[in-house]
């Protein structure tokens, strides 16, 4: 492994990506379901009767963490989803657009197939896929909803992105986007 001069001592990736629903059972189902993530545990509640939570958390200070849970999903980070009950919730999820606004891609094999598999379980599917161009040529992805609102999308590229013809990593050139493991599927 080749030494970092800046950032942080020792970052060796991202472990999990925390997000808030408003029904933890309903959000568990849906990702286990159809999407095909793995329940790993869940845990719950937590509540402080002094400032820990906003201390700590940066939420309210009565704020209630009703339950959690952890999900691994496939090759990536896991997941650790939360359900909160707190005086000033914001019940509307953020756009893209809205500071703060996020979205998870999950990187599939087959767009078409993975788009068919969401709307044979009634899945808002935003648009039709999408060609990339520029350093993303090769790719394709589709935006989609949980049913609590949240954006998701799918992405896709089995022969890698226009991006990487130009890199030469044996001579030390060049950084590649990190992408999950499928061998045969492109060089690495």
């Amino acid at each position: 492994m080749t030494a970092r001069r800046n950032g942080l001592p020792g970052l060796a990736g991202v472990e999990h990506i925390g997000f808030t629903v408003p029904d933890l059972e309903e959000a568990t189902d849906f990702f286990t379901t159809v999407i095909g993530c793995e329940l790993v545990y869940t845990l719950g509640p937590f509540h402080a009767d002094d400032t820990w939570m906003a201390d700590h958390l940066n939420v309210h200070p009565r704020a209630v963490m009703r339950r959690l849970s952890f999900l691994r999903c496939a090759n990536g980070p896991n997941f650790e989803v939360f359900e909160y009950e707190s005086p000033n919730q914001n019940p509307v999820p953020p756009r893209n657009s809205d500071i703060g606004g996020h979205h998870l891609a999950f990187y599939v094999q087959d767009l078409d197939e993975a788009v068919t598999h969401l709307r044979a379980h009634e899945v808002t599917v935003l648009g039709a896929p999408t060609h990339s161009s520029g350093p993303s040529e090769g790719q394709r992805w589709v935006y989609f909803l949980t049913p609590w609102g949240m954006q998701l999308e799918l992405v896709s590229f089995p022969h890698g992105k226009a991006y990487e013809k130009g890199l030469d990593q044996s001579a030390g050139r060049g950084v590649r986007l990190w992408q999950p493991e499928m061998p045969g599927h492109w060089p690495h």
